[in-house]
């Protein structure tokens, strides 16, 4: 399971520093949750056995600084499309992310997912 999925970048109003009206968000947000969602059922992603290590990898449009909090807020609906697409809940997603030093124009987010493995105290 070490398949990467490379969805599209967040809509701008879906960032928590966007000041936009709650209706032009929502539209943004639902409609970014069913790209996902359609993107993860086309590449057909094998579903994790309980928890799931959910690896997301921002690459921005540009060389601008981005804060990883901002960055995973804005990705909530991308989340829930991907946990739809493969029929498990978000809940089984441990996140880990980070911010690429690349850039691709118009940005994108890599996407794992592999089985979690807890560590042994």
């Amino acid at each position: 399971m070490n398949e990467v999925l490379i969805l599209p970048r967040p809509p701008k109003v879906l960032s928590p520093n966007a000041r936009s009206h709650w209706a032009t968000k929502s539209k943004a947000a639902k409609a970014y949750r069913a790209a996902c969602f359609l993107l993860c059922l086309k590449a057909a992603l094998p579903v994790p056995t309980g928890r799931a290590l959910l690896s997301l990898e921002f690459v921005p449009p540009d060389r601008r600084r981005r804060d990883d909090d901002n960055c995973i807020a804005a990705f909530k609906s991308g989340r829930d499309g991907v946990a739809q697409a493969l029929g498990i809940d978000d809940s089984r997603f441990v996140t880990q992310l980070q911010i690429s030093e690349e850039t691709i124009k118009g940005g994108a987010v890599r996407v794992r997912i592999t089985d979690y493995i807890e560590k042994s105290a």
